[in-house]
């Protein structure tokens, strides 16, 4: 039930009123003629009539879904629901046991399905699990098994591949996108939105908030117009059709994916998605010695934190103070001996 709701009258007296998702409308008495008292009681009403009916898995992911309304997670959530519901929508959400788990990764390998992605099936239904508890909706939350989270791939564009991926686009708005992605790290849906009220060429900015999506949804940042960022959009606001930076007769690009495979096969430097162009753009930045906090805010995220974890590694000075703690030869004994003797051995080599 959405928590959009009106106070009308009905026998006079006021009630709550509001419309299903199939549009039929429903009345509820308030048991009150004062417009403050029905205004103090309304959202107790809406929490009772929100609260699932039984403990079925359905009942309580549908009562998540509605208490994160707006969420960006609940957008992954109605794709991760299909996977889950035949199985775990009818039982008891304290009933689910590891083997049910099991057999459900079992399934979904059989069906071609990697790890990563059961990982996170089971994931949200781990975490409607925990909020059912914490609701007092279920008497405890039981063990949720998953597979293992694989590890993330190593792999990122060389300042070298990603000039011949530009250079390999083939449509003028496939190039635009590729210059944007590798100058600002921006995301996929970041870049597709953008539309040129939001780039200002006289402070040389690109604002990649979207004015428009009022729910929470993962950070996006204000980037500077570097140099090959400024001519290539020059260039496409030359030829514009309509108001979105990446464009095809005038209308917002729905995805680059075909576009970028056609490019990276022409290029030959492999399979290249979206985020594979955010990922290098970052690791660009941390190659050039650019400090973990800027970088955070060049990509939008929150927390420093997951930017060091993922970024910090590729930073020239990435623990050479630490390792330097660590010298021991002083050129006195064994050590000192072996090290001169390979440096003189290295000197006339050269």
């Amino acid at each position: 039930m959405s928590e959009q709701y009106s106070i009308g009258r009905l026998r006079g007296e006021l009630c709550l009123t509001h419309y299903d998702d199939s549009g039929k409308r429903h009345r509820y008495g308030l048991g009150t003629r004062d417009p403050h008292e029905a205004e103090r009681r309304a959202p107790s009403i809406v929490a009772e009539l929100k609260r699932p009916r039984g403990t079925a898995v359905a009942a309580l992911w549908q009562a998540y879904l509605d208490d994160k309304s707006g969420r960006a997670v609940t957008v992954t959530m109605g794709y991760t629901w299909k996977a889950l519901k035949d199985r775990f929508g009818p039982m008891a959400g304290d009933a689910i046991t590891v083997e049910d788990c099991r057999a459900h990764v079992k399934e979904r390998r059989k069906a071609g399905i990697q790890d990563g992605t059961i990982h996170t099936e089971l994931g949200h239904l781990r975490m409607v699990l925990l909020w059912a508890k914490k609701q007092k909706l279920i008497a405890d939350a039981p063990h949720i098994e998953r597979p293992s989270k694989p590890k993330p791939k190593e792999l990122h564009l060389t300042r070298k591949q990603a000039r011949a991926l530009i250079d390999a686009a083939e449509f003028p708005h496939l190039k635009t996108y590729i210059v944007l992605a590798l100058a600002t790290g921006g995301r996929n849906e970041a870049l597709l939105d953008l539309t040129w009220g939001r780039c200002d060429f006289e402070r040389e900015q690109i604002d990649l908030r979207n004015p428009a999506i009022m729910r929470p949804h993962k950070g996006r940042a204000i980037t500077p117009m570097n140099r090959t960022a400024k001519a290539a959009l020059l260039e496409a606001r030359n030829g514009a059709l309509g108001d979105h930076v990446i464009e095809w007769a005038g209308q917002r690009v729905a995805s680059v994916k075909k576009g970028l495979r056609s490019a990276a096969a022409r290029a030959g430097v492999g399979h290249v998605s979206p985020h594979l162009l955010r990922h290098s753009a970052a690791v660009h930045m941390a190659e050039a010695g650019i400090s973990m906090e800027e970088i955070a805010q060049y990509l939008g995220h929150s927390d420093v934190n997951v930017t060091r974890r993922v970024y910090a590694r590729f930073s020239p000075t990435f623990l050479k103070q630490a390792a330097a703690a660590l010298e021991y030869d002083d050129f006195s004994g064994s050590i000192g001996s072996m090290n001169q003797r390979a440096l003189r051995k290295s000197q006339l080599s050269a």
